[in-house]
């Protein structure tokens, strides 16, 4: 006989809730996007003070006193965007073409203007005939504006499996 499976912490919000689909689909837009490496949009889609980060600990919400391989805000996407764009970096000539899903949406808080959620991303990544697989949990924070197309991105927290072990230098954005 099987057991029944108890969920501890019930959801709040239900996915379906029109303010978290509209979170969802500026993710899966941005998702998009990068795998079209229109970075210029999609900085576009964050806030302006917004930040995007992988810490190395996946552990850690205090991203401002602990170690991070990337802590971008608007100066910085907008440096990274212009290496990636100008085509002098090598890692942006020579870059990987990918697809990313983003899935497994789990909401947190949501207020009428805020959205926060947790997902899964798994990011295949091709270059010179190799293919490299990326895996994250991703915390976002999602600010609603007054349109979907007026919503944008205050915070992209992206949390790889596997940051405790030596992490490849990737020539894209997660």
């Amino acid at each position: 006989m099987t057991e029944a499976v108890t969920i501890s912490t019930p959801l709040t919000t239900p996915i379906d809730d029109a303010r978290v689909v509209r979170a969802i689909q500026l993710i899966w837009r941005e998702a998009d996007l990068l795998d079209r490496k229109d970075y210029i949009t999609w900085n576009e889609l964050y806030a302006d003070e917004g930040i995007y980060v992988i810490p190395v600990d996946s552990e850690t919400d205090d991203f401002d006193n602990n170690l991070n391989m990337v802590y971008d805000d608007a100066r910085m996407r907008a440096l990274r965007v212009q290496r990636l764009v100008e085509g002098y970096a090598i890692s942006a000539v020579d870059s990987a073409r990918t697809v990313r899903t983003v899935s497994r949406f789990v909401p947190g808080e949501v207020s009428e203007d805020i959205v926060s959620l947790r997902a899964g991303q798994v990011l295949v990544a091709h270059k010179r005939g190799n293919y490299d697989l990326w895996a994250a949990d991703v915390d976002y924070v999602i600010r609603l504006g007054q349109t979907p197309v007026d919503d944008r991105i205050v915070r992209k927290a992206i949390r790889l499996i596997d940051a405790g072990d030596v992490v490849p230098a990737a020539g894209f954005l997660l």
